[in-house]
């Protein structure tokens, strides 16, 4: 498990304190109504994804990622598919700009290191090129369409 502590961070002369939250492995038994809240704040009332679209089917041969914050309410998620594909990373809108997000790819980054992977991919909202670069992706082909939102390919190569 990896937990975020509170810190305090100066900015000027006052002072701010960035919230507590855990990321953590989930188990889809237990954790799939959280993982579905998450997902479809985000996704489906946010976003305006067809909810056919964001259930796939393949939540269940999936590792899912999965952040609380201090009152263990679900802030964030994400999951990483058997072919080293990370997809569904969401955080509520209240807590981004928090690290939330960083800390849910780490996790999903480190299970697919866990799992032997050579490279993890995802197909990015074209939004958040920039989150995924900062963490090392690479864009990966041409812009593309995807839920009525452009999107383009990354990859990762992990070092062994």
């Amino acid at each position: 498990m990896r937990q975020a502590q509170a810190t305090i961070i100066r900015s000027g002369s006052s002072l701010t304190t960035q919230p507590a939250y855990t990321v953590s492995t989930a188990d889809w038994a237990s954790d799939e109504a959280a993982i579905f809240a998450v997902r479809k704040s985000v996704f489906v009332d946010e976003q305006h994804v067809d909810p056919q679209l964001e259930w796939d089917g393949r939540d269940t041969e999936c590792t899912h990622v999965l952040a609380h914050d201090a009152d263990n309410h679900a802030i964030g998620t994400g999951r990483l598919l058997t072919d080293g594909h990370v997809g569904r990373m969401a955080v509520r809108p209240e807590w981004r700009g928090n690290g939330v997000g960083g800390a849910i790819l780490r996790a999903l980054i480190g299970e697919a290191h866990r799992k032997g992977f050579v490279e993890v991919h995802l197909n990015a909202q074209v939004h958040a090129i920039e989150f995924y670069r900062k963490a090392g992706f690479r864009l990966h082909g041409k812009e593309f369409m995807d839920a009525g939102m452009p999107h383009h390919a990354m990859l990762l190569k992990l070092e062994r």
